[in-house]
C-alpha cells in the first residue's frame, strides 16, 4: 500500500474543508515584496506570518533537460506574485484528493516543471539572522511534494520565530534513472538528480534565505520517512557540504543507497520495457505519462538484483553509502536528531485485515517466512518484553523494530562511534484515537506535532489540550535544536546525547519521559540475526 492511500482514510480531508481558517490564503496591504537572486517576489500574510508559495529555485527539466543537473532558475523582471504552490514531479501516486485544498488544483498541477519552493516568516527585509528549518518531504523518492497541509510552516514559524521552507523536486525515475554508464559524462548525475536538485534548493537558501529574516549559517534540514532518507543522502554529499548545519532524521534513517550495478539492472529493464536501446534522447522526447506507465510494468515484476528509483553510490555525486560502514567523515560536525515511532507497520498494514487479528500462531507462521528460524526466539522476546500485549501488536512492534528502529539505533551508534558531533535518539510513542486507536502511534503521525499542526489532521489526533500540549513539546525539540543543536527546552526532563552506554532516548507521549535503551532484548535480538 501507500501512504497516501492511509492518510486519506485517517484524515477525511475533502475538496473545502482540510483547511482551517487558519490557513486561509490571502494578500493585503503588508504583503512583502522580497528581491531574490532571479528578481522580486510578492508574497502574502496571514495571522502574521509571511509567506512565499511556488518561488523558482531551479529551471524546467523536461525535454532536453530531462534526467540532467539542474540548473539554477532563469531571472524575471517584474515583480513575481508567490501565492500559489508550484507543480509537484509528475508520480504514479495521483493524490488530488488529499493535496487539492491546500491550491487550485489548476494551478498547482503536475508536471516536469516542479523545481520550486516555499518560505514561511515572521518578518522579511527585516536584517534578522532567524534559523532555518528546510524540510525534505516523504513519499520515498517516489511521490507527493512539499505543499501537503501537515507541513505548512506557518505555526512552526509563529512558534519558534523561525524561517520555514518545503520545496519540490524530482521523483522516481525523473529523479533517479541512473544513465550515466549509457549517456556519458552530461548524464553523470542522473541517477541522483532528485538530490542535486534538493543540494540547488540548499544553495538558493545560502544565496537568498538573508533577505526573508533567514540566516544561511544556521540551516537544519529535516525529514521524515523518504525525507528522512533525503536527508540520510545529504549528509554523505559532497556537493551539500556547508549548506547545512544540523540535520534531523524522522522515520527514515538510510545506511545504504543503490549500488552502481543494481541501478544499472532497473536501466536495462526500463529500456526493455520501453522498447530501446540506449538511446538517452529518444527517453528524452517521450512523454512523461509513458515513462510513468513503463515503471509501474517493471516494478511490478519482481528481478533479483535490481534496484529501485532512489539514490545511487556513483562514485563522485555520492560518492559511498550514507551511513554504511560508518557515519560519513564529509559530514562529521553536524549534529543529528534521530528516531521513529513505536508502531511504524500499522500504518504499512492498513489493507491487511488479518494483521489487526492475528492469534500467536498466525504471528509465527508470519515471521517463519520473514526470518526463518529465528522466528520462535523474536516472538518470546516480545511476549516477555510486552506482556498484556496482542498478538497482532507484539507482531507490529516486531516489524517495526526490525526495520525503521534499528536502522535508527545503528545510524545514531555510527554517529556517536564518530565522536565529532552529538547525536539524539527519540522514540514517538503518542497513540492515536483512529480507528478506536488500532494504529497505535503509526507511520506519519509525529508530522503534525513537530510543524505545531495537530488541528489540520483532526481525525488523526483529535486536537485537543492534551494533543496541543505535546505539540508544543514536540515542536519546541526541533526549533531549539534548530537554534542550538541541543533539544532541551524546559517542558522536557533532561534528554542526554545518545551513546552505546546508556542510550538516552527521549519518549514522546502525554507525559514525556527519558528511557535509558528502551526495548533493550528487541535492540538486541535484530543486531545479532
Amino acid at each position: 500500500m501507500n501512504r497516501r492511500s492511509f492518510l486519506n482514510g485517517m484524515t477525511s480531508i475533502g475538496a473545502t474543508s482540510a483547511i482551517s481558517p487558519h490557513f486561509v490564503f490571502g494578500q493585503d496591504h503588508r504583503s512583502p515584496v522580497v528581491e531574490t537572486s532571479a528578481g522580486k517576489v510578492r508574497g502574502s500574510v496571514n495571522t502574521g506570518i509571511f509567506s512565499f508559495r511556488g518561488i523558482p529555485y531551479g529551471g524546467p527539466t523536461g525535454g532536453k533537460m530531462r534526467f540532467r543537473a539542474p540548473v539554477k532558475a532563469a531571472a524575471w523582471t517584474e515583480v513575481r506574485d508567490a501565492v500559489h504552490f508550484g507543480h509537484q514531479c509528475p508520480q504514479n501516486m495521483n493524490y488530488v484528493d488529499i493535496l487539492a485544498p491546500q491550491a487550485d488544483a489548476a494551478v498547482e498541477g503536475y508536471d516536469e516543471d516542479c523545481l520550486c519552493l516555499n518560505v514561511w516568516t515572521p518578518q522579511a527585509n527585516d536584517n534578522r539572522k532567524r534559523p532555518v528549518m528546510f524540510w525534505c518531504h516523504g513519499g520515498g523518492f517516489a511521490a507527493e511534494s512539499g505543499s501537503w497541509p501537515w507541513v505548512y510552516g506557518e505555526n512552526l514559524s509563529h512558534r519558534g520565530d523561525v524561517v520555514v521552507v518545503t520545496m519540490n523536486h524530482r521523483l522516481n525515475l525523473f529523479g533517479y534513472f541512473h544513465l550515466g554508464d549509457i549517456g556519458g559524462e552530461e548524464y553523470a548525475g542522473s541517477g541522483n538528480a532528485g538530490m542535486l536538485d534538493l543540494v540547488l534548493a540548499l544553495e538558493w537558501v545560502r544565496d537568498n534565505i538573508s533577505r526573508f529574516g533567514g540566516d544561511p549559517a544556521n540551516v537544519l534540514i529535516f525529514g521524515e520517512s523518504g525525507g528522512g532518507a533525503k536527508v540520510s543522502t545529504l549528509l554523505s554529499m559532497p556537493r551539500a557540504k556547508g549548506l547545512f548545519h544540523r540535520a534531523a532524521i524522522q522515520s527514515g534513517a538510510a545506511l545504504r543507497s543503490n549500488t552502481r550495478e543494481a541501478a544499472n539492472t532497473m536501466t536495462r529493464a526500463m529500456l526493455k520495457e520501453l522498447n530501446l536501446t540506449n538511446n538517452v534522447e529518444a527517453l528524452q522526447s517521450l512523454p512523461a505519462t509513458q515513462l510513468l506507465t513503463a515503471m509501474t510494468r517493471v516494478l511490478s515484476k519482481p528481478e533479483p538484483g535490481r534496484g529501485n528509483f532512489a539514490p545511487v553510490v556513483d562514485g563522485h555525486t555520492l560518492p559511498n553509502h550514507p551511513f554504511d560502514p560508518q557515519a560519513p567523515v564529509i559530514s562529521a560536525s553536524v549534529p543529528i536528531l534521530v528516531g521513529c515511532n513505536s508502531y511504524e507497520q500499522t500504518f504499512f498494514s492498513r489493507t491487511d485485515a488479518a494483521a489487526f487479528n492475528l492469534t500467536e500462531d498466525g504471528v509465527r507462521e508470519r515471521l517463519v517466512n520473514l526470518i526463518g528460524s529465528v522466528a520462535d526466539r523474536a516472538l518470546e522476546t516480545y511476549k516477555s518484553a510486552y506482556p498484556g500485549h496482542s498478538s497482532s501488536d507484539l507482531y507490529f512492534l516486531m516489524l517495526t523494530d526490525r526495520g525503521m528502529r534499528t536502522n535508527a539505533i545503528r545510524l545514531a551508534e555510527r554517529k556517536f562511534q564518530q565522536g565529532a558531533a552529538p547525536v539524539y535518539m527519540y522514540l514517538f510513542d503518542w497513540k492515536s484515537p483512529v480507528d478506536s486507536g488500532k494504529y497505535r502511534a503509526p507511520h506519519t503521525v509525529e508530522i503534525p506535532f513537530v510543524f505545531y499542526n495537530t488541528d489540520t489532521p483532526k481525525v488523526m489526533t483529535r486536537g485537543g489540550v492534551e494533543v496541543k500540549e505535546l505539540a508544543g513539546r514536540t515542536s519546541d525539540a526541533w526549533i531549539r535544536f534548530a537554534k542550538s543543536s541541543n533539544p532541551n527546552h524546559h517542558g522536557l526532563p533532561e534528554w542526554k546525547p545518545y551513546d552505546t552506554q546508556t542510550r538516552a532516548t527521549m519518549v514522546f507521549d502525554t507525559t514525556c519521559r527519558v528511557v535509558n535503551d528502551p526495548g533493550s532484548d528487541a535492540r538486541k535480538l535484530w543486531t545479532s540475526v
